[in-house]
């Protein structure tokens, strides 16, 4: 069956309006008859608090929030409550139209929005018994699905009125074809289907300008009640609906004989297409949840779910990929009960480029990368750098790097209880050292380390005692992309977003992100903080990390107690990348899981081909002038004191053991190490702690990525917290 070309339609002169009493009594009359006259003091009255119908926004209908990635044209998700495509006529085939106007109201094109004539046509049949006949219009019916819909459950003469006048006034404002288009846009087809775009792709799967004669009559046939003429569920009623349909179509000399024949005989054949039930979500499940979950912080649920918002996000598809590529690869190395989850920032944006929140959103969709958090290790020594950097202290000064030390009421272990002897933070940071952080930040005050932290981008509240240089505190894989960009660009706060713009239905731009950022940090201070942070990845735990086209890279392994979570943090000057690993259970996991190759993996491809960039310099204002601790006294007045020999610092190799796990190759496929030898590595723990309050014992940060058949090296062990909680390293 054919689809015909729509056919342009002659409008009527306007007719000059009745004022509002005139027009409550003609309404009150024609509806109820000369009885009516008793109850037309009363509808004056119910005219005086109708809704704003004159405001442009009084004849929304609901429409889908679309969220796009940063390219404006990859689909991530549709939000939406009801599921509506408004179109406009050109877009419906001309049998939808005339079929809609036979079928529902036959002299829409005649009347001024209150068919008269049908209303006594309505009351005749029905006291007559012939039948039953409905008389509201399309408009009526418009305007009760719409202004309306809170009443529109009212069987009551006040609604009628209401409805009555609106529509007479509404047919002033609007044109026929209009109000049509509204109309068909509007009206529930059954199934979730809203509108008859949305029926039309759902029941035929086509968009509804190529709807056939019998399709478009199965459709136009189902609104009168969509689901005793569900074409689904009640394939017989549907068929019975949409012959009748077909009949009043050729009443009304919209078809010929020929075309009512066929069509009636044509079986009713659906081509269903199914939405997999997704919450509206279509790609990147994570990233796309968590740009919903913070489109409903700023806005109510109608407005994001009725709204018919446009966001663009700030997820780049290309490094999404990359991300997941990466992540997936080391999954599938590892024990099912694992999970990773990974955060990339633009440093300079603050924008999230790529989430990953865990293996399978269909499976668990609590994201991992965002909603938990969990102690982060020595990542967190980063912040202990900053924080003494800021008080003047030299990256050469020395610390006393031994194993194991004592400080106050505190003992602190490195991995294996190795003694690194006599170290610079430099290296104490390159291998990890517990014990030469524990002292460096009982030095400067746990409280400086806590509002570093703070200051780079950390939100979670953080206890500031000496442990917490060793990562005790709990925060998110977010949470620590975002400060560790920070860093990244040269002390500029960006707060991590997920959306650069949202526009409303109308096309309006309504949010445009502020990329300005906040400065917080010295330059001078971060560049010398980045040069302590390169050593991890040139020849101390974070080896796995290197990158192969010359681009500078920093970062910082960690691990939490008893293993039961793995860190990565690593920045460029193009991204920041937070990376975790662990059990959503907090089981322990191997010793040798660690993150360092997913940032090699993931950050050597994204940046394969691109030019070399350089972080930010300062201007040279500060000074670093400290280079001195001063063994033996802590802040307070806290004794360190090491048991067993202080041996000179002999090399940079950090003392953990090896892994097997090879950097990963640029060009894809396996793995390789930039200078030869074994690539070793991961992530140790367990060294001895001795808790003085009754706290746990546990692990710490592990190493990863030795080469050129350099031992992969570790971040020391864990250590009591001081105040008898659970400690890190």
């Amino acid at each position: 069956m054919s689809v015909r070309t729509r056919k342009k339609r002659a409008h009527r002169k306007k007719r000059q309006p009745l004022s509002k009493a005139m027009l409550a009594l003609v309404i009150v009359l024609v509806i109820f008859g000369a009885g009516g006259i008793a109850v037309a003091a009363a509808a004056a009255v119910w005219l005086q608090d109708l809704p704003d119908y004159k405001d442009s926004s009084a004849f929304n209908y609901a429409q889908k929030t679309s969220v796009y990635a940063n390219d404006g044209t990859t689909l991530l998700a549709e939000f939406y409550v009801e599921n509506r495509d408004p179109i406009e006529l050109s877009e419906m085939s001309d049998y939808v139209l005339e079929g809609t106007v036979a079928t529902e109201d036959e002299r829409f094109y005649e009347h001024d929005g209150v068919d008269m004539l049908g209303i006594a046509r309505a009351i005749v049949v029905n006291l007559t018994g012939t039948g039953r006949e409905g008389a509201s219009t399309i408009t009526q019916q418009f305007v009760r699905n719409t202004v309306l819909a809170d009443e529109a459950n009212e069987s009551t003469i006040k609604r009628k009125v209401r409805e009555a006048y609106i529509s007479l006034e509404l047919e002033k404002m609007f044109s026929k074809d209009e109000i049509l288009q509204m109309y068909l846009n509007t009206i529930n087809y059954g199934q979730g289907a809203y509108g008859i775009e949305a029926a039309s792709q759902l029941y035929f799967s086509k968009p509804a300008k190529d709807l056939t004669l019998p399709e478009a009559a199965t459709l136009i046939g189902i609104p009168q009640s969509p689901t005793y003429n569900n074409p689904v569920d009640n394939p017989e009623n549907c068929l019975a609906r949409r012959n009748l349909v077909l009949d009043r179509m050729l009443s009304n000399n919209y078809i010929t004989q020929e075309e009512h024949d066929e069509a009636q005989q044509t079986p009713l054949t659906l081509n269903i297409t199914r939405e997999e039930e997704t919450n509206g979500i279509m790609k990147y499940d994570y990233f796309t949840s968590y740009v919903r979950d913070t489109l409903l912080q700023d806005y109510s649920v109608n407005e994001v779910f009725k709204g018919g918002l446009n966001v663009k996000t700030t997820l780049d598809p290309h490094v999404q990929d990359l991300a997941e590529e990466a992540v997936n690869r080391k999954l599938n190395s590892l024990p099912e009960n694992l999970e990773c989850a990974l955060v990339a920032i633009d440093p300079d944006t603050g924008f999230i480029q790529a989430m990953v929140g865990g293996r399978d959103y269909k499976t668990n969709e609590f994201n991992l990368a965002t909603q938990a958090k969990r102690q982060a290790g020595s990542s967190f020594k980063t912040f202990t750098l900053l924080a003494a950097l800021d008080e003047g202290y030299s990256p050469e000064t020395n610390l006393n790097c031994t194993s194991k030390v004592k400080i106050g009421n505190w003992d602190v272990a490195n991995y294996g209880n190795a003694n690194y002897g006599t170290r610079s933070i430099e290296s104490a940071f390159a291998v990890s050292s517990n014990t030469g952080f524990a002292e460096l930040c009982t030095e400067i005050g746990p409280d400086k380390v806590a509002d570093m932290a703070h200051k780079c981008g950390i939100e979670s509240d953080l206890e500031s005692v000496p442990s917490i240089t060793l990562g005790v505190e709990e925060v998110s894989v977010l949470e620590m992309a975002q400060a560790y960009a920070t860093i990244a660009n040269g002390g500029t706060l960006h707060k991590a977003n997920c959306i650069e713009e949202i526009k409303d239905s109308s096309g309006q731009v309504i949010y445009h992100a502020d990329t300005r950022g906040d400065k917080v940090l010295n330059t001078d201070l971060t560049q010398a903080a980045v040069e302590v942070m390169e050593g991890v990845v040139q020849k101390g735990t974070g080896r796995n990390a290197a990158l192969y086209n010359g681009q500078p890279v920093g970062g910082k392994t960690g691990t939490s107690e008893d293993y039961r979570d793995k860190w990565f943090c690593g920045i460029t000057p193009q991204i920041s990348v937070a990376i975790w690993i662990g059990d959503r259970n907090e089981k322990s996991m191997p010793t040798w899981v660690a993150c360092d190759s997913i940032f090699g993996d993931f950050v050597n491809k994204l940046l394969r081909g691109q030019d070399k960039e350089e972080f930010p310099k300062g201007a040279g204002t500060i000074k670093f002038t400290k280079t001195d601790i001063g063994h033996g006294s802590g802040t307070d007045g806290e004794t360190v004191s090491a048991e067993g020999e202080k041996p000179e610092e002999k090399d940079d190799k950090p003392e953990e053991p090896t892994t097997n796990e090879p950097a990963p190759n640029p060009d894809g496929g396996g793995t390789n190490t930039p200078s030869g030898g074994n690539s070793s590595g991961g992530n140790g723990s367990g060294g001895t702690t001795t808790p003085p309050s009754g706290g746990n014992t546990g692990g710490s940060t592990g190493g990863s990525g030795g080469t050129g058949g350099g031992t992969g090296g570790s971040g020391g062990d864990s250590s009591a917290h001081p105040t008898g909680g659970r400690a890190a390293a």
